[in-house]
C-alpha cells in the first residue's frame, strides 16, 4: 500500500511539473526568460501591449517588446485552466498562485480593461542583507544599525508602505538577521513570500473560504512561538496580533500598506474595528515597538521612516526617531 501511494505522489508531482514546464512555453520566450531571471521579481504586461518588468534593488522599467491581445487573452486562460478556474466577460478577473512556483499571477480581460493585461509576482529568492541597502542608498548605516539591534533585542517591527515598496524584501532582511537567536518562529501568509533561515520555524498558509489569518494567529499561540511574522495585516486578525505580541511573545514583524509611519498606526486602529467596536491605542503602543516606513522615489524605493514608538499620550502617538540615537564606543546605542 506504501508503495502505491508513494508512486501515486510521485506521478502527480510529475505532471504538475510537466504541466508548469508546457505553461511557462505557452507564455513566450520572452515572459519565460523575465521569470527565470533571479533578479527580475515582478512581470507585468500593460493593455497597450507593452512588457515591463520589477527588478531586485534596479526599479520598474520597459522591455521593450510587445504582446498582443490575443495572446495576453491565451496566456490568462491558461492560467485559469491550470488552477481550474473559470475566466470570461462575467468573471473577468483570475487571481490565482501558480503550484510549484508559488508565483502569483492576476490576470484581468475585458470589459474591466481595454485589453487584456495581467502581473505576475514571484516569489523572492535573492535576500538583500542589510549591509547591501545601505550601499544601495536604501538605508543609512545608523538604520541598518538600530534595525538589526531591534531584531536582537525582540523588539516587535512593523514593516508599512505603500505597494512595490520593499515590504516583503525588508521583512527577509530582517528575518535573515533571526537566523543566529535560536528562536522558534511561526511565519503566517496569504502566499509564500517570506523565507526563514531560522532552524526552528514552523510556516503557515491560508486558505481562501477554509482558514483565514485570523484562524493562524490564534492557532499559532499553540506552536510554542517564540516570534510572530504575519507577512501582511490586512484585517480583524490585527487585533489577535497585538494581543500575542503585548503578552508574551515579543519579537515579531508584520507588514501593512500605509502612507506614513503614524499612518500605520491608524491603519492597525482601523484593522482593529473590524473586530471590535472600541480600540485600545495603548495595546498598540504597548505591542508595537518600531515602526519602518518605506516609500518610492522614481524606480527605487528607500527607509523615509524609522521610528520607535514610545507611547500613547494625550490623543497621540508618541514617536521618536530610532536612528537618530547615538551609537556608543561599544558598538550599542544608547
Amino acid at each position: 500500500m506504501t508503495v502505491v501511494m508513494n508512486k501515486q505522489v510521485t506521478d502527480a508531482a510529475t505532471a504538475l511539473g510537466r504541466q508548469t514546464r508546457m505553461l511557462r512555453t505557452a507564455m513566450g520566450p520572452a515572459i519565460a526568460h523575465a521569470l527565470e531571471d533571479p533578479g527580475v521579481i515582478e512581470v507585468m504586461l500593460n493593455p497597450d501591449g507593452s512588457l515591463w518588468v520589477d527588478r531586485l534593488g534596479e526599479g520598474r522599467s520597459a522591455t521593450g517588446l510587445k504582446v498582443t491581445p490575443q495572446d495576453a487573452e491565451r496566456i490568462i486562460r491558461l492560467v485559469a485552466a491550470h488552477v481550474r478556474m473559470e475566466v470570461h466577460a462575467g468573471a473577468p478577473i483570475v487571481s490565482a498562485e501558480l503550484p510549484e512556483t508559488g508565483e502569483r499571477f492576476e490576470g484581468i480581460l475585458p470589459p474591466v480593461t481595454k485589453a487584456p493585461s495581467f502581473a505576475i509576482r514571484k516569489r523572492a529568492i535573492a535576500i538583500i542583507p542589510l549591509a547591501q541597502y545601505v550601499v544601495d542608498g536604501f538605508m543609512t548605516e545608523a538604520q541598518a544599525f538600530a534595525l538589526r539591534r531591534a531584531v536582537r533585542e525582540r523588539r516587535n517591527i512593523v514593516i508599512a508602505g505603500g505597494t512595490s515598496t520593499g515590504k516583503t524584501t525588508l521583512a527577509n532582511a530582517l528575518l535573515r538577521e533571526m537566523a543566529d537567536t535560536g528562536d522558534r518562529v511561526l511565519i503566517l501568509e496569504d502566499t509564500i513570500e517570506l523565507q526563514c533561515w531560522c532552524d526552528d520555524h514552523v510556516a503557515l498558509r491560508t486558505r481562501p473560504g477554509v482558514v483565514s489569518m485570523k484562524d493562524l494567529v490564534r492557532s499559532t499561540l499553540r506552536f510554542r512561538p517564540d516570534r510572530i511574522v504575519v507577512g501582511e495585516v490586512r484585517g480583524a486578525e490585527a487585533l489577535d496580533l497585538l494581543k500575542a505580541w503585548a503578552t508574551g511573545h515579543p519579537g515579531g514583524i508584520a507588514t501593512l500598506h500605509a502612507s506614513s509611519a503614524r499612518g500605520a498606526l491608524t491603519r492597525l486602529e482601523q484593522l482593529v474595528q473590524e473586530a471590535v467596536v472600541t480600540v485600545s491605542p495603548a495595546l498598540i503602543a504597548e505591542a508595537v515597538d518600531v515602526v519602518v516606513f518605506l516609500s518610492r522615489h522614481g524606480r527605487k524605493s528607500r527607509v523615509e521612516e524609522l521610528v520607535r514608538l514610545a507611547g500613547f499620550d494625550a490623543g497621540s502617538y508618541r514617536l521618536e526617531p530610532l536612528s537618530s540615537l547615538p551609537i556608543t564606543p561599544t558598538g550599542d546605542l544608547s
